[in-house]
């Protein structure tokens, strides 16, 4: 094969292993543009400390299989009167032993087993509760993270777009300077204004690849920061139901609340319990002899009956009793402060998400078209000679001041969304 012919070969195989690369890479990339239901569902797949609160719940299930157990009944094996010394000569130890096996077996009254796995099962109910309450509070964090990174993708792109408006109006001074509109100083300060688009458009990048990163360690994710991405709604939501329904979404949803119900209801138990295990508990027992010394040659084969009643004189579980009454009251208490935990959230979440609408409306409804407005307007004018180079330095950042403030106002909103999901344990506003 001739040379030439060899290196075209070789620069096609390359150019095709380039292009499978780029293939790949931007395949990769796509692949980890994730919604937020989906960084939801991974965080929940792989999140270690809820993984080890759901092992948590499942020990208490385990446990309730403790509880339910049966005593393990009793035997004893008796053996007497062996022969040590010898009798008329011959060596006869086992012929006059006794032999006495017996069988024993305490019955629990009062339905304790039953009241043992109800307690138990009220405990797992509660600790499913508190799971369900951890994973609310670690969304929340995982949420705010995720607005934050479109919050940084949004002032990302607006700085973007900033910089390629700019240009223009560079390339449109640089025209007007050969064409002797303006003065050389002018066009040097237009020109030396671009650096602080090109700083804000740096900033953006930091600021946008460290909330990624930040997302990628709640997610326990190791793809690189250039190939991850979110994506998602960034804007104002629907407007706020009454807050009297978010007060009920809340009594219906919040978990640490029902976890507050749940401990009543255990409590109730266990004091029915402490009473069950007062009362009496007796011990059957039964059992067979072989006694080969009775006085009765034909009846040396017996059986056994015994009943064992502990008499219940001075220990009667007064103190369990007393314990697990005070403990009705006490986990009562805590319920009721728990629920005006949760109104105080819902009423809080509730004024920062209408306070956050209240001043995003005017926003979409005057200054954003109002912001644009003025920045062309003034452009116009400077282009043809009718506005100084001041007021049109003025007119870009007011426009962008308007613009970064709406961004932080909708990132600010979605955060407040997120704790009146937080509030009222459900996602009421997406």
């Amino acid at each position: 094969m001739k040379p030439s012919k060899l290196i075209s070969v070789f620069m096609q195989c390359v150019g095709s292993c380039v292009l499978c690369t780029a293939l790949l890479a931007s395949t990769a990339s796509a692949q980890q543009a994730l919604t937020w239901d989906e960084v939801k569902a991974k965080f929940e797949a792989v999140n270690p400390v809820l993984k080890a609160d759901a092992a948590n719940v499942e020990e208490m299930k385990a446990e309730e299989i403790t509880a339910f157990l049966r005593p393990n009944p009793q035997f004893t094996m008796t053996a007497d009167g062996t022969q040590i010394a010898r009798h008329n000569g011959a060596w006869t130890p086992f012929k006059g032993t006794t032999e006495q096996p017996n069988f024993s077996y305490l019955h629990e009254r009062e339905r304790k087993r039953e009241l043992r796995l109800e307690s138990a099962k009220e405990g797992t109910q509660i600790s499913q509760s508190q799971h369900v309450d951890l994973e609310r509070n670690l969304i929340f964090g995982l949420r705010s993270a995720f607005v934050q990174t479109l919050q940084a993708k949004a002032v990302l792109a607006l700085a973007k777009a900033d910089l390629e408006y700019y240009d223009k109006i560079i390339d449109i001074s640089r025209a007007r300077y050969k064409a002797g509109d303006i003065a050389k100083i002018d066009l040097a300060r237009i020109e030396l204004q671009r650096v602080q688009y090109e700083s804000e458009i740096e900033t953006a990048i930091v600021n946008l690849r460290q909330q990624k990163i930040q997302l990628l360690l709640l997610l326990d994710d190791r793809t690189p920061v250039d190939q991850f991405d979110v994506i998602g709604l960034f804007e104002l939501g629907p407007d706020l139901q009454p807050l009297s329904d978010y007060h009920q979404i809340a009594l219906d949803n919040r978990p640490d609340l029902r976890a507050a119900i749940q401990t009543i209801q255990q409590s109730q138990t266990n004091h029915k319990l402490a009473w069950a295990n007062g009362s009496t508990d007796p011990t059957y027992g039964v059992w067979y002899t072989n006694n080969s010394s009775t006085n009765n040659p034909n009846g040396p084969q017996t059986l056994g009956l015994s009943v064992s009643i502990p008499l219940r004189i001075f220990d009667r579980n007064q103190g369990e009793k007393k314990r697990t009454l005070i403990d009705i009251d006490k986990s009562q208490d805590a319920a009721e402060a728990t629920k005006a935990q949760v109104f105080s959230d819902v009423d809080n979440a509730y004024e920062l998400v209408r306070g956050n609408i209240a001043l995003i409306k005017p926003y979409k409804a005057q200054y954003l078209d109002q912001s644009v407005y003025v920045r062309d307007t003034v452009t116009f004018s400077y282009q043809h000679g009718g506005a100084s180079l001041m007021d049109f330095l003025n007119a870009q950042s007011d426009y962008r001041v308007v613009q970064l403030a709406y961004l932080q106002l909708i990132g600010a909103y979605m955060t407040a969304a997120g704790q009146m999901n937080l509030a009222v344990g459900h996602e009421v506003i997406q």
